[in-house]
């Protein structure tokens, strides 16, 4: 359930990427959807936003010039820019007009949405989850417990961490390497084949308490938690 009182102005071309990033930000603010950067600037410009987020490259006006504008206007919303772009040169560029965080495409959904709420927080924003719910599933992200049909799972560390990371991304296919990546670090001396022993410890606890297939394996491409509800 999006927070109605938080607004979002999403400014992005591609009316699919649009649409994905609208339904990654539904449920934490209420988001108007814009598609070429006039319309952009003139709803950046003349209506409260809490926070903008914007393509770079975009029909009309780009987003460097909707900051511009902004910014000369004296419209300090932050905004967090969106592109392919990923040069050092395009990054001060935007940063020299008042940008204030920068997204290389592609990127995850829980990437977006940590830049996002780290940039609302800035002004006074507080939209941090405290629990996640999928189906019977509870997991409750303060005090790292989850629960299910009323009992408690007793799970190590990175059997919770695996189960949050898939969770914050249900319904999308995630490989083994991504929740390495995520879960133990770059920089671990241990190999990747960790994640299917974690991940069969995480199955076998979510099953003692009636969770069946919640996790699935999709062969030779990665996992996905699938929610139905």
């Amino acid at each position: 359930m999006a927070n109605s009182s938080v607004k979002i102005l999403l400014i992005e071309d591609d009316k699919l990427l649009n649409d994905d990033i609208a339904a990654m930000l539904s449920d934490i603010a209420s988001v108007k959807q814009v598609f070429d950067g006039a319309d952009g600037e003139y709803e950046a410009v003349e209506s409260p936003y809490d926070l903008i987020v914007s393509d770079l490259m975009l029909p009309q006006m780009s987003g460097l010039e909707i900051i511009k504008e902004m910014r000369q206007s004296g419209i300090e919303t932050p905004v967090l820019i969106l592109t392919a772009k990923d040069s050092v040169d395009d990054k001060v560029k935007g940063f020299e007009v008042g940008a204030d965080d920068y997204l290389t495409k592609p990127f995850h959904r829980e990437e977006l949405l940590v830049r996002v709420r780290a940039l609302l927080r800035r002004t006074g924003i507080d939209t941090e989850e405290k629990e996640l719910k999928v189906g019977n599933l509870t997991i409750q992200l303060a005090n790292r417990t989850v629960d299910a049909n009323g009992q408690n799972i007793h799970l190590v560390g990175k059997e919770y961490d695996i189960l949050v990371y898939l969770a914050k991304n249900k319904n999308i296919i995630i490989t083994k390497d991504q929740i390495f990546d995520r879960v133990w670090g770059l920089d671990s001396d241990t190999t990747t084949n960790v994640v299917n022993i974690y991940l069969n410890n995480l199955r076998r606890k979510l099953e003692s308490v009636g969770i069946n297939n919640l996790i699935k394996t999709l062969r030779n491409v990665g996992f996905i938690l699938e929610d139905n509800e």
